[in-house]
């Protein structure tokens, strides 16, 4: 896999965002290594969900980009989609579950994608996306479920190893996997001691459930600040043996401990982040007394978040009331 994403980091480079990674004082003060943040907030529509989505566009054929493209999503990979649709003169149609947040929805369309709904859970968006696609013979592009996928997100890892070769640690927000299993792929290859963890809501912990199991668990979903991590694993999913081989522990952490990373990185670093960010940072607050004296990156995965969102995290009694 890091091979491959050695590949796709240079067929999208023109394309994507080549992302800063930053020092950040602040927290590196405060928790006593030296955190580096992976900007992916400010990637081509504000996730790193681009780099997957436009590499695997990139590699269809002439006949299957004439029969169009079906995918779905929590929001982000729907407006990555979208958005690289639009790049290579494809067309398609884009399903969400019935309660993706408005602003995603609205960024998919700002973008040209076309959006219907399906479905209270990613997972069952997913498996009509794809029945839809079969019947009407169109590509169906999963968002996280396919190698090139993944390769393209393995793509943020190049990145990181080039800018930070010595990194000992890397936080990652985990839903169906892709992410962290392409980057982590590429840090494992550049040095195997560097210590990746998984970082999930526990209200939707799907991954980390499934891995202790040993197989692919079908377990409900509670709400969550992180709508971009929630939801299911398709069956036989490719991501799940990759997170098995490259996750060394998942963190799981609750709605205050996500509400209070996402307000302390706002009000430390800036911009406002989604939630599927504030678990990453959550989870290296969590785990600050391993990390102590490292070398730490945290991919802040995304940006998309709604005002009234932010602004009910940024509060502090919704942060009391989620404590109590």
């Amino acid at each position: 896999m890091a091979e491959s994403a050695a590949i796709a980091a240079a067929r999208i480079g023109a394309t994507v965002e080549r992302t800063a990674l930053t020092r950040s004082k602040a927290f590196s003060d405060a928790l006593g290594a030296n955190v580096f943040f992976k900007l992916e907030n400010l990637q081509t529509t504000g996730s790193f969900k681009m780099r997957g989505a436009l590499n695997r566009l990139m590699t269809l054929t002439d006949e299957q980009r004439a029969k169009g493209c079906v995918t779905a999503s929590s929001g982000n990979h729907g407006a990555a989609v979208a958005c690289a649709m639009r790049k290579l003169g494809i067309t398609g149609v884009i399903f969400v579950p019935q309660k993706t947040s408005a602003v995603k929805i609205a960024a998919i369309r700002g973008f040209g994608g076309e959006v219907r709904f399906f479905g209270t859970d990613g997972l069952y968006t997913e498996q009509h996306a794809r029945e839809y696609a079969d019947r009407k013979g169109m590509f169906y592009l999963s968002p996280y479920n396919d190698e090139q996928v993944i390769a393209g997100q393995g793509s943020c890892g190049v990145e990181i190893i080039e800018q930070l070769p010595d990194v000992d640690a890397a936080f990652i927000a985990v839903g169906g996997g892709g992410l962290i299993g392409g980057v982590g792929s590429v840090l494992k290859a550049h040095d195997s001691n560097i210590r990746v963890y998984g970082c999930q809501p526990a209200a939707s912990a799907v991954m980390a459930h499934s891995i202790a199991a040993g197989e692919i668990l079908e377990l409900p979903s509670e709400p969550t600040l992180s709508d971009g991590t929630a939801g299911g694993i398709e069956a036989g999913a490719i991501t799940f043996p990759l997170n098995q081989a490259v996750v060394d522990e998942f963190v799981l952490v609750d709605e205050t401990q996500i509400a209070n990373a996402m307000r302390l990185y706002v009000e430390r670093e800036g911009p406002p982040i989604e939630g599927a960010a504030g678990v990453a940072i959550a989870g290296l607050i969590a785990r600050a007394a391993d990390v102590s004296g490292l070398q730490i990156v945290v991919i802040v995965c995304g940006g998309n978040i709604a005002t009234d969102t932010m602004a009910e995290v940024m509060d502090t009694p919704y942060r009391r009331a989620r404590a109590g």
